[in-house]
């Protein structure tokens, strides 16, 4: 057969084109179980007043990153004060004892740094990176926040307006926001989890000052607090550093801990949110396992089957076959405490939401009674394996993976075990926790169903 013969035939295309997944299979599986398990040579230092130090160099370029991370997040509120965690991520940027409003951000910008901050359910974090020269005044920076936060009246009333509008832009009148908010408090009727980091709107409007010095003083602790340093430093040049501006902060008592559990749910819940939209959204989510649950790699990775990648099963069901969705997204994230596997579904205009159930509930009945290839498996894994390696790029994604393992998964250490645990992970494990999480009791369901006008706002 000539090549211009070849080419033409569809048989011989076919060939070469088996022949090349055959080899980028091989490839992806030689890769997967060769990958190299991760390690980093994490110092570790503890202040006198209880504040612990990871301390991690890596010369590549002269910079540093230095996330403090707080256990603290809605999760330690209580009715009457949600939202208090995320109203102190504002509070800290707005003043203390030495560097007074808008100082905190015009001293670190002026030596060539930057900062952010975030909320969880579970934690607080302040990441803040600068050049390496810059670490003695970081340093003095953060001392002053932690050991003089002010509270004066004009502020925290403006902050509390900032905050107040900050929920109604991103959750009242953001669609998706509101009816995972509606969709979380129906799943959970004991566990903190089931109010909103940003708080109601009630408890915005009626915090008081004693509140927040109270809260301040418990969960903004040094002994409560664990600081990562990333980049180019020399550990003892920064212990030393610690030892002067941060451990003279005097200790508090450990706050009480969290003691709630969620109890199992016994049935199916149902939401329904009425308001002005263009199209209806559907959620679902089904209570999971914490992050130190052994479950969890595998529900993670049971995640990447079923809705990561155009290739995943919902996407490929729901939106390209079918032709019923816009979009399929969902899955889980890691909390201390278990928390939700959710799928959140935008359907395409005149798709009834039922008819989405129907197919999302026939596909978790598919991995709850049958097993996956092992080329979707592996395929899985790989896609696990390259993202986590992909979080450690640069010293901030750094800093910030080991600041939630040591406080969300329990202990930094656990980073270094995450290749080896997603490597174990069989097509039965994938089986076995889809029986168990997504049984039709154990979830709840809200649906947003779209009104023809936005509703008179002028009587409940």
């Amino acid at each position: 057969m000539t090549e211009s013969n070849a080419m033409s035939d569809p048989r011989s295309g076919l060939t070469r084109l088996l022949k090349r997944q055959i080899g980028f299979i091989a490839l992806l599986l030689a890769w997967a179980y060769s990958a190299p398990a991760l390690e980093f040579n994490v110092q570790t230092h503890q202040l006198t007043n209880g504040m612990k130090l990871l301390l991690l160099e890596d010369h590549g370029i002269p910079n540093v990153a230095m996330h403090f991370f707080y256990r603290v997040g809605s999760r330690n509120e209580r009715p009457g004060i949600t939202g208090l965690s995320h109203f102190f991520e504002h509070m800290m940027f707005n003043g203390a004892r030495r560097f007074g409003p808008g100082k905190f951000d015009r001293a670190m910008e002026d030596h060539g740094g930057a900062n952010n901050a975030f909320t969880s359910v579970d934690l607080t974090a302040y990441q803040d990176w600068f050049p390496t020269a810059a670490m003695p005044l970081i340093f003095e920076l953060e001392a002053d926040r932690i050991a003089s936060l002010a509270f004066e009246p004009r502020m925290v009333e403006s902050e509390r307006g900032v905050v107040a509008n900050e929920r109604r832009l991103s959750v009242d009148n953001d669609n998706d926001s509101l009816l995972q908010e509606q969709l979380v408090a129906a799943a959970f009727t004991a566990h903190p989890y089931g109010w909103p980091v940003i708080g109601w709107a009630s408890d915005i409007e009626t915090w008081k000052r004693e509140d927040l010095i109270q809260y301040f003083k418990t969960y903004y602790a040094p002994n409560n607090c664990v600081v990562i340093i990333v980049g180019s430093f020399q550990p003892a040049e920064v212990i030393k550093l610690a030892q002067r501006h941060l451990q003279p902060i005097p200790p508090q008592p450990a706050p009480a801990p969290v003691t709630t559990r969620e109890p199992a749910q016994l049935g199916e819940r149902r939401v329904q949110v009425q308001k002005f939209a263009q199209l209806p959204i559907l959620q679902v989510a089904y209570h999971g396992p914490g992050a130190r649950d052994p479950d969890f790699v595998p529900m993670s990775v049971l995640e990447y089957v079923l809705l990561r990648g155009q290739s995943s099963r919902l996407y490929q069901r729901l939106v390209d076959k079918e032709q019923v969705a816009n979009s399929v997204q969902g899955g889980q994230s890691p909390h201390i405490d278990p928390f939700l596997f959710e799928f959140n579904i935008q359907p395409r205009s005149g798709v009834d939401t039922g008819k989405i159930e129907q197919i999302l509930y026939e596909e978790l009945d598919r991995v709850r009674q049958d097993l996956v290839s092992e080329r979707e498996l592996q395929k899985a894994k790989n896609t696990a394996l390259s993202d986590f390696y992909q979080s450690m790029k640069t010293i901030r994604e750094k800093a910030d993976q080991l600041g939630y393992y040591e406080v969300v998964f329990g202990d930094y250490h656990r980073l270094f075990t995450q290749v080896d645990l997603i490597n174990r992970v069989t097509r039965e494990d994938l089986r076995r926790v889809a029986q168990k999480y997504f049984p039709a009791r154990n979830r709840t369901v809200a649906v947003l169903v779209p009104e023809a006008s936005a509703p008179d706002q002028t009587h409940p």
